[in-house]
């Protein structure tokens, strides 16, 4: 349960940091008057601060949904596994960002760039919404 929580949480700050240069990169747009991008990029980061918040706030050591019933064991394998896999998705995220970033020093393909990270951030929220079957699958 502790293992899991802390995973957790090491998940939630490397998003975390990855929303802290995106915050930065706004900065960038505003600094070199692309304020066109703006919009766009703040949805990026939105949907990041939801992904990061649900990452922080998701139960552990009980199955959600019903909390009077311990989660088992090899439920809490399944939990650190998927919670693990989600190191993938910050990778993901991380390489976007440098996309973002490279785009808005070249001033070209911001546009795309950011699309694809608001992508890569909506799967990434849609996979965490996937975790509580994680443990339902684990329990059959």
């Amino acid at each position: 349960r502790e293992a899991d929580k802390l995973l957790r949480m090491e998940v939630a700050n490397k998003f975390d940091d990855q929303r802290k240069r995106l915050a930065e990169l706004q900065h960038q747009l505003i600094s070199q008057a692309q304020i066109e991008f703006l919009d766009d990029l703040e949805r990026a980061v939105m949907k990041l601060q939801l992904l990061i918040d649900r990452i922080k706030t998701a139960s552990y050591g009980y199955a959600g949904l019903f909390d009077a019933v311990k989660v088992k064991e090899e439920q809490l394998d399944a939990l650190y596994d998927f919670d693990n896999q989600m190191l993938n998705f910050v990778d993901e995220v991380a390489a976007d960002v440098d996309q973002v970033s490279s785009a808005i020093a070249a001033k070209e393909g911001i546009g795309e760039a950011i699309t694809e990270l608001v992508s890569t951030v909506t799967e990434a929220n849609m996979a965490f919404g996937h975790r509580e079957e994680a443990i339902l699958q684990a329990a059959m």
